[in-house]
Protein backbone atom coordinates (compact mmCIF):
# COMPACT_ATOMS: atom_id res chain seq x y z
CA UNK A 1 0.00 0.00 0.00
CA UNK A 2 1.47 3.48 -1.08
CA UNK A 3 0.68 5.20 2.07
CA UNK A 4 -0.99 5.25 5.24
CA UNK A 5 -4.04 6.84 4.23
CA UNK A 6 -4.55 4.99 0.90
CA UNK A 7 -4.43 1.55 3.42
CA UNK A 8 -7.31 3.25 5.42
CA UNK A 9 -9.23 4.52 1.82
CA UNK A 10 -8.74 0.69 0.89
CA UNK A 11 -10.36 -0.20 4.01
CA UNK A 12 -12.89 1.81 4.37
CA UNK A 13 -14.31 0.69 0.74
CA UNK A 14 -13.41 -2.52 1.53
CA UNK A 15 -15.78 -2.74 5.01
CA UNK A 16 -18.29 -0.43 3.17
CA UNK A 17 -18.58 -2.96 0.25
CA UNK A 18 -18.91 -6.37 2.39
CA UNK A 19 -21.43 -4.26 4.25
CA UNK A 20 -23.66 -3.60 0.89
CA UNK A 21 -23.34 -7.20 0.03
CA UNK A 22 -24.15 -8.69 3.04
CA UNK A 23 -27.46 -6.72 3.28
CA UNK A 24 -28.36 -7.01 -0.15
CA UNK A 25 -27.76 -10.82 0.39
CA UNK A 26 -30.34 -10.19 4.04
CA UNK A 27 -32.64 -7.80 2.06
CA UNK A 28 -33.01 -10.72 -0.72
CA UNK A 29 -34.13 -13.60 1.81
CA UNK A 30 -36.51 -11.30 3.65
CA UNK A 31 -38.06 -10.47 0.08
CA UNK A 32 -39.01 -13.98 -0.48
CA UNK A 33 -39.83 -14.56 3.20
CA UNK A 34 -41.89 -11.97 3.58
CA UNK A 35 -43.63 -10.59 0.16
CA UNK A 36 -43.42 -13.82 -1.75
CA UNK A 37 -44.05 -17.64 -0.98
CA UNK A 38 -41.22 -18.48 0.80
CA UNK A 39 -38.58 -20.98 -0.42
CA UNK A 40 -39.02 -24.56 -1.34
CA UNK A 41 -38.33 -27.34 -3.81
CA UNK A 42 -41.28 -28.73 -5.07
CA UNK A 43 -41.91 -26.51 -8.64
CA UNK A 44 -43.58 -23.75 -7.05
CA UNK A 45 -43.42 -20.26 -6.46
CA UNK A 46 -41.17 -21.54 -3.48
CA UNK A 47 -38.55 -23.01 -5.69
CA UNK A 48 -38.83 -20.22 -8.13
CA UNK A 49 -37.63 -17.90 -5.26
CA UNK A 50 -34.21 -19.48 -4.41
CA UNK A 51 -33.22 -17.82 -7.90
CA UNK A 52 -32.77 -14.06 -7.08
CA UNK A 53 -31.88 -15.00 -3.54
CA UNK A 54 -28.96 -17.46 -5.32
CA UNK A 55 -28.13 -15.26 -7.67
CA UNK A 56 -27.57 -11.93 -5.12
CA UNK A 57 -25.79 -14.19 -3.27
CA UNK A 58 -23.33 -15.08 -6.07
CA UNK A 59 -22.49 -11.88 -6.72
CA UNK A 60 -21.71 -11.10 -3.07
CA UNK A 61 -18.99 -14.54 -4.08
CA UNK A 62 -17.99 -12.40 -7.03
CA UNK A 63 -16.71 -10.05 -5.05
CA UNK A 64 -14.73 -11.68 -3.22
CA UNK A 65 -12.82 -13.35 -5.57
CA UNK A 66 -12.24 -10.14 -7.00
CA UNK A 67 -10.79 -8.89 -4.16
CA UNK A 68 -8.96 -11.32 -2.43
CA UNK A 69 -5.59 -10.58 -5.00
CA UNK A 70 -5.81 -6.95 -3.50
CA UNK A 71 -6.10 -6.93 0.04
CA UNK A 72 -2.92 -6.82 2.14
CA UNK A 73 -2.68 -8.86 4.51
CA UNK A 74 -2.52 -11.30 1.89
CA UNK A 75 0.06 -10.57 -0.23
CA UNK A 76 2.84 -12.58 2.27
CA UNK A 77 0.59 -15.53 1.49
CA UNK A 78 1.64 -18.20 -1.18
CA UNK A 79 0.64 -17.18 -4.88
CA UNK A 80 -0.60 -20.39 -5.59
CA UNK A 81 -2.83 -20.51 -2.18
CA UNK A 82 -4.50 -17.38 -3.21
CA UNK A 83 -5.38 -19.06 -6.92
CA UNK A 84 -7.06 -21.76 -5.26
CA UNK A 85 -9.13 -19.23 -2.73
CA UNK A 86 -9.87 -17.27 -5.91
CA UNK A 87 -10.34 -20.59 -8.00
CA UNK A 88 -13.01 -21.89 -5.28
CA UNK A 89 -14.93 -19.21 -4.23
CA UNK A 90 -15.77 -18.54 -8.66
CA UNK A 91 -16.50 -22.44 -8.40
CA UNK A 92 -18.75 -21.64 -5.09
CA UNK A 93 -20.77 -18.78 -7.21
CA UNK A 94 -20.81 -20.93 -10.59
CA UNK A 95 -22.51 -23.83 -8.64
CA UNK A 96 -25.17 -21.22 -6.87
CA UNK A 97 -26.06 -19.83 -10.75
CA UNK A 98 -26.46 -23.62 -12.28
CA UNK A 99 -28.71 -23.78 -9.22
CA UNK A 100 -30.47 -21.16 -9.15
CA UNK A 101 -31.05 -21.13 -12.95
CA UNK A 102 -32.91 -25.43 -12.66
CA UNK A 103 -35.42 -23.81 -10.10
CA UNK A 104 -36.37 -21.18 -12.57
CA UNK A 105 -36.66 -23.70 -15.26
CA UNK A 106 -38.29 -26.42 -13.55
CA UNK A 107 -40.84 -23.17 -12.13
CA UNK A 108 -41.73 -22.74 -15.80
CA UNK A 109 -41.73 -25.88 -17.17
CA UNK A 110 -44.06 -27.18 -14.22
CA UNK A 111 -46.36 -23.80 -14.90
CA UNK A 112 -46.30 -24.20 -18.59
CA UNK A 113 -44.49 -20.87 -19.08
CA UNK A 114 -41.93 -20.50 -21.91
CA UNK A 115 -37.90 -20.26 -21.36
CA UNK A 116 -35.69 -17.72 -22.56
CA UNK A 117 -37.75 -14.94 -24.28
CA UNK A 118 -36.95 -11.74 -22.23
CA UNK A 119 -33.66 -9.96 -22.06
CA UNK A 120 -33.19 -10.64 -18.66
CA UNK A 121 -32.97 -14.79 -19.71
CA UNK A 122 -30.61 -13.71 -22.68
CA UNK A 123 -27.95 -11.88 -20.52
CA UNK A 124 -28.24 -14.06 -17.52
CA UNK A 125 -27.81 -17.06 -19.73
CA UNK A 126 -25.04 -15.81 -21.47
CA UNK A 127 -23.19 -14.59 -18.49
CA UNK A 128 -23.42 -18.09 -16.95
CA UNK A 129 -21.99 -19.46 -19.74
CA UNK A 130 -19.11 -16.98 -20.40
CA UNK A 131 -18.55 -17.85 -16.58
CA UNK A 132 -18.61 -21.80 -17.15
CA UNK A 133 -15.58 -20.92 -19.59
CA UNK A 134 -13.84 -18.64 -17.96
CA UNK A 135 -13.82 -20.79 -15.33
CA UNK A 136 -12.61 -23.60 -16.96
CA UNK A 137 -10.12 -21.30 -18.36
CA UNK A 138 -8.64 -20.02 -15.48
CA UNK A 139 -7.90 -23.48 -13.76
CA UNK A 140 -6.35 -24.91 -17.37
CA UNK A 141 -3.87 -21.83 -17.78
CA UNK A 142 -3.43 -20.24 -14.74
CA UNK A 143 -3.84 -22.60 -12.22
CA UNK A 144 -2.23 -25.88 -13.75
CA UNK A 145 1.52 -25.56 -14.38
CA UNK A 146 1.40 -26.39 -18.06
CA UNK A 147 0.65 -23.41 -19.60
CA UNK A 148 3.57 -21.48 -20.99
CA UNK A 149 4.55 -18.18 -19.72
CA UNK A 150 3.87 -16.17 -22.95
CA UNK A 151 0.47 -17.98 -23.01
CA UNK A 152 -0.35 -16.51 -19.25
CA UNK A 153 1.03 -13.11 -20.16
CA UNK A 154 -0.91 -12.67 -23.21
CA UNK A 155 -4.49 -14.08 -22.47
CA UNK A 156 -4.33 -12.62 -18.40
CA UNK A 157 -5.56 -9.12 -19.70
CA UNK A 158 -8.64 -10.93 -21.63
CA UNK A 159 -9.29 -12.85 -17.96
CA UNK A 160 -9.05 -9.48 -16.18
CA UNK A 161 -11.40 -7.62 -18.47
CA UNK A 162 -13.75 -10.63 -19.37
CA UNK A 163 -14.03 -11.40 -15.58
CA UNK A 164 -15.37 -7.46 -14.96
CA UNK A 165 -17.72 -7.74 -17.81
CA UNK A 166 -19.37 -10.94 -16.43
CA UNK A 167 -19.66 -9.72 -13.24
CA UNK A 168 -21.28 -6.49 -14.73
CA UNK A 169 -23.12 -8.44 -17.10
CA UNK A 170 -24.76 -10.39 -14.17
CA UNK A 171 -25.63 -7.41 -12.48
CA UNK A 172 -27.38 -5.85 -15.26
CA UNK A 173 -28.95 -9.46 -15.51
CA UNK A 174 -29.93 -9.33 -11.82
CA UNK A 175 -31.68 -5.73 -11.65
CA UNK A 176 -33.84 -6.89 -15.06
CA UNK A 177 -34.66 -9.84 -13.12
CA UNK A 178 -36.17 -8.07 -10.23
CA UNK A 179 -37.76 -5.35 -11.85
CA UNK A 180 -39.54 -8.09 -14.58
CA UNK A 181 -40.10 -9.79 -11.36
CA UNK A 182 -42.55 -7.08 -9.91
CA UNK A 183 -43.71 -6.13 -12.79
CA UNK A 184 -45.44 -9.81 -13.34
CA UNK A 185 -46.13 -10.54 -9.83
CA UNK A 186 -47.79 -7.02 -8.76
CA UNK A 187 -51.54 -6.94 -9.76
CA UNK A 188 -53.73 -5.03 -7.33
CA UNK A 189 -52.13 -2.64 -6.25
CA UNK A 190 -49.49 -2.16 -9.56
CA UNK A 191 -45.65 -2.08 -9.55
CA UNK A 192 -46.76 1.60 -10.49
CA UNK A 193 -48.08 2.58 -8.03
CA UNK A 194 -44.95 1.98 -5.90
CA UNK A 195 -46.78 -0.27 -3.25
CA UNK A 196 -44.43 -1.61 0.07
CA UNK A 197 -42.89 -4.65 -1.80
CA UNK A 198 -41.74 -2.66 -4.89
CA UNK A 199 -39.55 0.26 -2.83
CA UNK A 200 -37.82 -2.50 -1.03
CA UNK A 201 -36.82 -4.49 -3.88
CA UNK A 202 -36.11 -1.00 -5.76
CA UNK A 203 -33.74 -0.14 -2.93
CA UNK A 204 -32.63 -3.71 -2.83
CA UNK A 205 -31.56 -2.64 -6.68
CA UNK A 206 -29.96 0.36 -5.35
CA UNK A 207 -27.97 -1.43 -2.66
CA UNK A 208 -26.88 -4.18 -6.13
CA UNK A 209 -25.67 -0.87 -7.99
CA UNK A 210 -24.06 0.64 -5.47
CA UNK A 211 -22.10 -2.67 -4.30
CA UNK A 212 -20.91 -3.46 -7.89
CA UNK A 213 -19.38 0.13 -8.28
CA UNK A 214 -17.91 -0.03 -5.32
CA UNK A 215 -15.77 -3.42 -6.39
CA UNK A 216 -15.66 -2.26 -9.89
CA UNK A 217 -13.25 0.99 -8.19
CA UNK A 218 -11.53 -1.15 -6.02
CA UNK A 219 -10.40 -3.71 -8.54
CA UNK A 220 -9.32 -0.81 -10.84
CA UNK A 221 -7.01 1.08 -8.92
CA UNK A 222 -3.14 0.07 -10.02
CA UNK A 223 -1.37 1.06 -6.84
CA UNK A 224 -4.25 -0.89 -4.62
CA UNK A 225 -2.90 -4.20 -6.46
CA UNK A 226 -0.80 -6.85 -5.19
CA UNK A 227 2.73 -5.51 -5.68
CA UNK A 228 5.24 -7.98 -7.85
CA UNK A 229 8.20 -7.94 -5.14
CA UNK A 230 6.25 -9.36 -2.76
CA UNK A 231 5.22 -13.06 -4.17
CA UNK A 232 8.08 -12.60 -6.79
CA UNK A 233 8.44 -16.56 -7.42
CA UNK A 234 10.67 -17.49 -9.86
CA UNK A 235 9.60 -20.63 -12.01
CA UNK A 236 10.64 -22.26 -15.09
CA UNK A 237 8.57 -22.39 -18.05
CA UNK A 238 6.71 -25.68 -17.36
CA UNK A 239 6.09 -25.30 -13.98
CA UNK A 240 8.98 -26.67 -11.91
CA UNK A 241 11.33 -26.04 -9.76
CA UNK A 242 12.57 -22.51 -9.05
CA UNK A 243 16.07 -21.82 -10.88
CA UNK A 244 19.22 -21.69 -8.50
CA UNK A 245 16.82 -23.32 -5.08
CA UNK A 246 15.82 -26.57 -3.99
CA UNK A 247 12.20 -27.20 -4.82
CA UNK A 248 9.46 -26.98 -2.37
CA UNK A 249 6.07 -27.19 -1.70
CA UNK A 250 4.13 -24.39 -3.36
CA UNK A 251 1.18 -24.59 -0.86
CA UNK A 252 2.82 -22.81 1.42
CA UNK A 253 1.25 -20.68 4.29
CA UNK A 254 1.65 -17.14 5.32
CA UNK A 255 4.57 -17.65 7.53
CA UNK A 256 6.47 -20.11 5.01
CA UNK A 257 5.99 -17.76 2.55
CA UNK A 258 8.34 -15.27 4.18
CA UNK A 259 11.12 -17.95 4.36
CA UNK A 260 10.02 -18.63 0.88
CA UNK A 261 10.64 -15.67 -0.89
CA UNK A 262 14.35 -14.56 0.79
CA UNK A 263 15.50 -17.46 -1.29
CA UNK A 264 14.35 -15.88 -4.66
CA UNK A 265 17.65 -13.70 -4.99
CA UNK A 266 18.07 -13.55 -8.60
CA UNK A 267 17.48 -10.40 -10.39
CA UNK A 268 17.71 -11.60 -13.65
CA UNK A 269 15.54 -14.31 -13.17
CA UNK A 270 13.42 -12.14 -11.66
CA UNK A 271 13.51 -10.20 -14.81
CA UNK A 272 13.41 -13.23 -17.19
CA UNK A 273 10.05 -14.35 -15.12
CA UNK A 274 8.30 -10.76 -14.52
CA UNK A 275 5.25 -11.62 -16.89
CA UNK A 276 4.48 -14.88 -15.20
CA UNK A 277 4.55 -13.43 -11.96
CA UNK A 278 2.26 -10.82 -13.28
CA UNK A 279 0.12 -13.04 -14.86
CA UNK A 280 -0.61 -15.00 -11.55
CA UNK A 281 -0.96 -11.54 -8.90
CA UNK A 282 -3.53 -10.05 -11.13
CA UNK A 283 -6.48 -12.09 -11.85
CA UNK A 284 -9.66 -11.20 -10.47
CA UNK A 285 -12.41 -13.92 -11.75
Amino acid sequence: MASMEGYRRFLALLVSALLLGFVAVVCSIVWVLRYREGLGWDGGAAEFNWHPVLVVTGINLGFHSIIVYRLPWTWKCSKLLMKFIHAGLNTIAMILAIVSMVAVFEYHNARKIPNMYSLHSWIGLTAVIFYSLQLFLGFAVFLLPFAPVPLRAALMPIHVYSGLLIFVAVIASALMGITEKLLFSLQSPAYSESPPEAIFVNCLGLLIVTFGALILWMASRPHWKRPPEENAKVQRPNGGAPEGVEAESTMTDCSNADRSDAGFNSEAARKRNFKLDEAGQRSTM
